[in-house]
């Protein structure tokens, strides 16, 4: 049964985090299913939201260096 873990900055998926998560699973589910055969429910997907201002990209936070942009 493959698990997949999702990390995701939460600010990406705001505007719509039921629909977007949505959307991601089932594209994610459709790649391993065509891969290995296996039934979309055996596939398990999870989401951990993470605040732009917790992700870090070397020594600088994901807020900081979208705030540069």
């Amino acid at each position: 049964m493959p698990f997949v873990n999702i990390r995701i900055v939460k600010e990406v998926i705001a505007a719509d985090p039921k629909g977007k998560k949505a959307e991601i699973s089932q594209a994610v589910t459709a790649a391993i299913v065509k891969a290995t055969g296996l039934s979309k429910n055996d596939v398990w997907v999870v989401f951990e939201e993470v605040a732009a201002r917790d992700w870090y990209v070397g020594d600088t936070d994901v807020e900081t260096l979208r705030s540069k942009s």
